[in-house]
């Protein structure tokens, strides 16, 4: 079963690698089969791909092959890409995220905005302190411009919580009390 992903859910798929073939049409599962038939009779695949996954990018259907729990010879299978790149147009998961997606994002920090002042101001400003403070400024930059033209409170909260992990106020303070005790 092929899952289908959002082309963005490949920005969190950090520390992972994969190949993505692009402008696969027709049946995705005779694609799945057929490439790994051709990898497996060029000695570059013992076995199948595991949880391959389908995505659009733009009006092009790409086809993702994890490397994880796949037996394969990652040497040959990059001679293989490039002496394909015509036929397939592949390209490594890693390549494609930064050349067409701005990189890979990075694990959200934990936000205390539960308990706060509940003004969307004030919970966009403190969010985007967080990010800052984790070397996010990019993302709190995007974030502040997404939250305050978002239409409403809740699609603003929404907003905030695609970049920081929500927590509570009293959860980080027994985390920093537990800091202060060991």
């Amino acid at each position: 079963m092929i899952q289908k992903i959002k082309k963005e859910e490949l920005r969190t798929m950090n520390e992972k690698e994969a190949l993505i073939l692009r402008g696969c049409g027709g049946d995705l599962q005779e694609w799945v089969d057929g490439i790994s038939g051709i990898l497996r009779d060029a000695g570059i695949l013992k076995g199948d791909f595991q949880n391959c996954a389908a995505f659009q990018d733009g009006d092009i259907t790409c086809l993702l092959f994890p490397f994880e729990g796949a037996d394969l010879d990652v040497g040959k299978l990059a001679m293989w890409r490039l002496q394909t790149m015509q036929d397939f147009h592949g390209i490594w998961l890693s390549d494609f995220v930064d050349n067409h997606l701005g990189g890979f994002r990075q694990k959200k920090p934990d936000c205390p905005l539960i308990g706060q002042n509940g003004n969307v101001f004030h919970l966009i400003a403190k969010a985007a302190q967080t990010l800052k403070q984790n070397n996010l400024w990019n993302e709190a930059e995007e974030m502040q411009k997404r939250a305050l033209h978002a239409g409403s409170y809740m699609e603003s909260l929404s907003i905030i919580g695609d970049y920081v992990n929500i927590t509570s106020s009293d959860e980080a303070e027994d985390e920093s009390e537990s800091m202060h005790m060991e």
